[in-house]
């Protein structure tokens, strides 16, 4: 059982991997299955997590089994589902609007809260942090490498912020420019930005080599062990 088990995994692999390939000679009916299968499993793996893990312990659940005064405080997101439902239908729609509304302010808290917290904060004491002599002696690294490097970053954290300065004023043809000091403060920036972004573009690559080199390594291990 355990063979067959295997086996049948190693032949859907083999066979997705060659469906998800065959993208290479342009897009074709057997990339399409290959792409609707994959989002079609993933829909429903999610929606089995969903139902699973959120509504039924958090909502159906209490609603069956727990006191009054702890049901009593389930009307709100109660409520939310039913509005959100009445989106599927045109006429009622607009019901929907009040719960969408209100997952789309708190999305937009919580994305403002992270990038504070997860973003800007971490960066601003990373700058500071820079500057740290106690810490630099005790890795033995002198003052002008720990004064030079500190300078780097800050001058890159502030360049980088300027960049996203968007104050201009009107020449005399309409259009727009900054001040002369601030448009090249940004032009330093963009270098800043520009070394980021290759970076992390390298890293992207990197790893999606490095997946397609599992990819096919793992084609030839299945044809080898097969036949």
């Amino acid at each position: 059982m355990v063979l067959s088990a295997d086996l049948i995994t190693g032949v859907l692999s083999f066979l997705f991997t060659l469906l998800i390939f065959s993208y290479l000679l342009g897009d074709n009916p057997l990339f399409r299955i290959g792409v609707y299968i994959f989002v079609g499993v993933s829909s429903g793996y999610i929606a089995a997590v969903v139902f699973w893990q959120v509504i039924w312990p958090r909502l159906i659940y209490p609603l069956i089994f727990e006191s009054i005064s702890e049901r009593g405080l389930l009307i709100v997101p109660l409520l939310g589902s039913v509005l959100i439902f009445m989106k599927i239908s045109p006429r009622l729609a607009n019901l929907g609007r009040i719960a969408m509304a209100f997952l789309v302010g708190v999305g937009a808290a919580v994305t403002i809260a992270g990038a504070l917290t997860g973003t800007l904060i971490p960066q601003v004491l990373g700058t500071i942090n820079a500057f740290d002599m106690v810490a630099a002696s005790a890795h033995n690294i002198n003052s002008f490498e720990v004064i030079f490097s500190g300078a780097f970053i800050l001058a890159g954290t502030i360049f980088t912020l300027i960049y996203f300065h968007f104050g201009a004023r009107p020449k005399a043809d309409g259009s727009m420019q900054r001040f002369g000091m601030l448009e090249i403060f940004a032009w330093v920036g963009s270098i800043f930005i520009a070394i980021t972004l290759g970076a992390v573009f390298a890293g992207v690559y990197a790893a999606a080599l490095t997946a397609l080199i599992e990819r096919i390594a793992s084609l030839f291990n299945f044809i080898g062990n097969f036949f």
